[in-house]
This record gives C-alpha cells, structure tokens and sequence, in this order.
C-alpha cells in the first residue's frame, strides 16, 4: 500500500509544525492532532496511511496510544512510528511491544521521516 495520507501528533505545536511541514512538503497529504485521544479519534475517521507519534504527551502516551491504534479493529491495519527524545533501547523494545512499525529519536532529520514513511510502502 503506498503512503498518501499521514497522521502527525505531538503535543508540541513547535515538533508538530515542523513534521507537517516535512510530510507536506515531501506531497503527502497531513493530518495532525495535539493529544492521543483525538489521535485515536482522528485515526479513526481519516484513515491515513501511517501515523507518526510523539511519546510524551499529557492524556496519553504514546505507547497507550500506540497499543490502542494497532489493536483497534478499525485501525489496526495502519503503521505507526513513535518520535521520541527518548533514546534507550527499552523505549524501542516497548515500542515494538505496543505494535510500533518504526521509532525515530529527536532531534530527527527530513530524511530520516521520509526514509521512514517510505519504508512503510
């Protein structure tokens, strides 16, 4: 399945301009959410491709939000990659747990996103 639409949620509107703006720029069509309830929600009726997912946010966390997208019947079919400034191996392996297809540390670069979404294809 090729990546057309994609999910961005971060709790920073600073990280999630700067991923939109990546992810557009790159021609993918973008979503966003600030928190992993209306990800989830927005997951949901938007039915992107892929989502990329901060970690630490204050409803959920990612790892919730995660474990809630890749076990959901109606998105459990979707790719999600964590982006986190957590950087040890246990948050990758708990990733991996949860369901994560891909995890990318902060600071990230354009090409370690794109590199990352079209792994997904």
């Amino acid at each position: 399945m090729a990546i057309k639409k994609v999910l961005v949620v971060d709790d920073s509107s600073t990280d999630l301009h700067k991923l939109e703006g990546i992810v557009s720029k790159a021609g993918y069509t973008t979503f966003s959410a600030s928190n992993g309830t209306d990800a989830i929600e927005m997951a949901k009726v938007k039915k992107p491709d892929a989502i990329l997912l901060d970690i630490i946010m204050n409803d959920m966390n990612g790892f919730q939000v995660c474990r809630a997208l890749t076990t959901g019947e109606e998105t459990k079919g979707i790719p999600v990659v964590l982006v986190s400034s957590k950087k040890e191996k246990t948050d990758r392996v708990w990733a991996e747990e949860q369901g994560a297809s891909g995890y990318i540390t902060k600071p990230y670069t354009e090409e370690q996103i794109l590199e990352q979404l079209s792994s997904l294809n």
